[in-house]
């Protein structure tokens, strides 16, 4: 007896036979391959396109010789007149099995495609959205056989995709009757469905082949900032991304100030539900704009947030945050739409969901981080650190993972400094001291040349130096201990101590002068001592509640260090260590992760299986207050040292000697120090 054709399917390598004549397109379903298909084998839509390959496969123990396929028909030749198919390209829904054969699935035919995260490490992001098209043709109305247009839709799905039943969103209700007309009973929609238990909901709808494509927001709603991905969920690409400041900062800059406000304000919780609510309106219609797309098309969106951001964008008093035991509304991921969240520039049914919180003080962005860097799978022992307003921090391994928040406040990102700024064009954001002369030269923001390098003058002119920012100080103030302009107390020397000029008298401390732009107009930028301490009180946190992570894993050492954070990703390891934010780690051994948040949020935008993933991954780790331990208060004190107290940091003396200086509190010189002991 003659066997049927056998087909193996590339790169998936999966096999079957089938009777002659059975559509490639139609084996590929059969067989689980993952071969895109939104018309439903019509020809039309061209996403179901395969590669037939040629030739002796021994791998696969068959010869595919031409004509293994049926011949070039007349769909595919409309097809590739009016839009082109690459050589050697069929449309697996008109190729027809007649022998043995093997075909080759492009990655831009593929359902499940992979995403590489270059930014974070080369691991990829599997498509398998929640809300997919489906291109349907819909039986007209019939005065003899009534029925309603939403249960002739239900109707289609059920015999041209197999979807036995769905719901459908309210707000698309209404739009259906002239959708179906206009495309003559011919339509896509847009079937959003999160778990295996409910039917699929609908919500959305386009007359007749829809081809712009369906998107999503990934959004970081951050205490400082609001960082918003717009992707593709076809593809999973990236189109823009953008920000804006969150409104709330008027309310105060970091969480408690803002807990305070509506403790203290009579609705002031609502009045930063609004203020949030508009800023991410505003912002997703920017983004669609940016990319040239209409913000209808924008039909789901992720969140992660930390709990008092989690909790005025849901639209609940965040006061119990502020007071022990923390409680939080709900831990729980969410599920809800534009229109319960009042995102007045999305549709109405445009999906959302939330990740879930760890615990009060740790939430959904910490959740994120842990989803994209994913510590329960590392071998060795890594911290990750959120470096932000409010750090997240992370440690663990495939046995074990803890998780705190640390108050880091907002001098990182350039605020209660100085002379500081924002990241924008003309803030210094790196910067080095010549250990001999103690002269700094400096980077800004826009422009890749020096300080020190021909051209620098005519390049910065447009921006000019406007400020430092948050990477920028934290490279200053490190850079200061490095040449012996800082002691290890984190006290700024006199000039005569310090041997520069630069070293300027400010009451009775001291201030490094960084650049003069009084002659043109421009700022005078320097680092006081009250900048210091500003960055002492920041990095203290950090590593207070690394450490105390620590002493709940058992032990003295990290294995390695990931900095996450849009801040994280710009700050020098060297730095970082110099200062102490850090546990002491091989340089080597720290590493950026970008914005590991917004990441972990684009993820679970675009695979279902990652929501239930971190959904019971957060379950399983282990949270430690910071707020009511006291070895927290003990590390803290020890850190306010630079780079520590206690903490000898051997790997960072093997590449750096720090100098061991001291100045007098008091002005400088014996005169200084007389005014502080009559002071004590």
């Amino acid at each position: 007896m003659t066997k049927d054709p056998l087909v193996v399917f590339t790169p998936s390598g999966k096999r079957g036979r089938f009777p002659a004549g059975t559509p490639v397109l139609t084996a590929a379903r059969q067989l689980g391959v993952d071969l895109d298909s939104v018309c439903g084998g019509r020809g039309i839509c061209s996403k179901c396109q395969i590669t037939p390959a040629w030739g002796d496969f021994s791998k696969h123990g068959i010869t595919s010789a031409e004509g293994a396929l049926s011949q070039w028909n007349a769909v595919e030749q409309r097809y590739d007149d009016k839009r082109g198919l690459k050589p050697g390209r069929r449309l697996g829904c008109q190729a027809q099995i007649l022998a043995d054969v093997v075909i080759d699935v492009p990655p831009e035919s593929q359902v499940h495609r992979q995403v590489v995260r270059k930014a974070a490490s080369a691991r990829v992001i599997e498509m398998d959205p929640a809300t997919r098209l489906y291109y349907i043709e819909v039986d007209e109305p019939d005065m003899h056989e009534p029925t309603g247009d939403v249960e002739r839709i239900a109707r289609a799905l059920s015999a041209q995709w197999g979807i036995e039943k769905i719901s459908t969103d309210f707000s698309t209700l209404s739009l259906l009757q002239p959708i179906l007309r206009k495309g003559g009973w011919k339509i896509t929609v847009a079937l959003h469905n999160t778990d295996t238990e409910s039917p699929p909901r609908l919500v959305a709808a386009w007359p007749g082949l829809h081809e712009g494509g369906h998107f999503g927001l990934a959004i970081d709603l951050g205490s400082t900032t609001i960082a918003a991905h717009l992707t593709n969920l076809e593809t999973g690409v990236v189109i823009a991304s953008s920000g804006i400041m969150n409104p709330q900062i008027r309310f105060g800059e970091d969480l408690m100030s803002r807990v305070s406000y509506a403790m203290m304000n009579p609705g002031g919780d609502r009045e930063m539900t609004a203020a949030v609510r508009e800023a991410i309106a505003t912002l997703a219609t920017a983004i669609a704009q940016e990319a040239g797309i209409d913000p209808s098309l924008i039909l789901e969106l992720t969140f992660v947030c930390n709990p008092v951001m989690h909790h005025l964008l849901l639209g609940i008093d965040p006061v119990e945050l502020g007071q022990a035991p923390f409680a939080l509304a709900t831990s729980s991921a969410l599920n809800l739409t534009a229109a319960d969240l009042r995102l007045t520039t999305l549709p109405a049914s445009a999906q959302v969901y939330i990740l879930p919180c760890i615990a009060g003080h740790v939430g959904a962005d910490a959740a994120a981080v842990a989803l994209s860097e994913q510590p329960d799978r590392s071998e060795d022992l890594v911290l990750v650190v959120d470096v932000g307003t409010n750090a997240e921090i992370l440690l663990g391994n495939t046995s074990r993972v803890l998780a705190c928040s640390s108050p880091t406040g907002p001098a990182f990102e350039g605020a209660q400094i100085s002379s500081g700024q924002r990241a924008a064009p003309g803030a210094i954001d790196a910067i080095r001291i010549d250990p001999a002369t103690k002269e700094p030269r400096f980077r800004v923001i826009g422009c890749d040349l020096w300080s020190d390098d021909p051209g620098f003058a005519e390049a910065t002119a447009a921006t000019g130096i406007t400020g430092i920012c948050g990477s920028g100080i934290i490279e200053a103030v490190a850079e200061m201990r490095i040449a012996g302009l800082l002691d290890s107390k984190g006290l700024i020397g006199s000039a005569e101590q310090t041997g520069t000029a630069r070293s300027r008298p400010e009451g009775r401390t001291h201030a490094y002068l960084v650049h003069d732009g009084s002659a043109d107009g421009g700022p005078v930028i320097t680092v006081t001592q009250g900048d210091i301490r500003a960055i002492q009180l920041a990095k203290s946190a950090l590593y207070a509640g690394a450490r105390l992570l620590m002493d709940e894993m058992g032990v003295d050492k990290v294995d390695r260090v990931v900095l996450a954070g849009a801040f994280g990703a710009h700050i020098s390891p060297l730095h970082a260590m110099v200062l102490g934010m850090i546990p002491d780690v091989p340089l080597d051994k720290v590493t950026s992760a970008g914005n590991a948040a917004g990441t972990g949020a684009r993820i679970a935008l675009c695979n279902l299986a990652a929501r239930r993933q971190i959904e019971a991954e957060v379950r399983r780790i282990t949270k430690v207050e910071t707020a009511i331990e006291p070895r927290f208060q003990e590390h803290f004190v020890a850190a306010n040292a630079i780079p520590h107290a206690t903490d000898g940091f051997p790997e960072l003396a093997k590449i750096v000697t720090l100098p061991q200086v001291a100045f007098n509190a008091g002005g400088g010189g014996e005169d200084g120090g007389r005014r502080r002991r009559r002071r004590g």
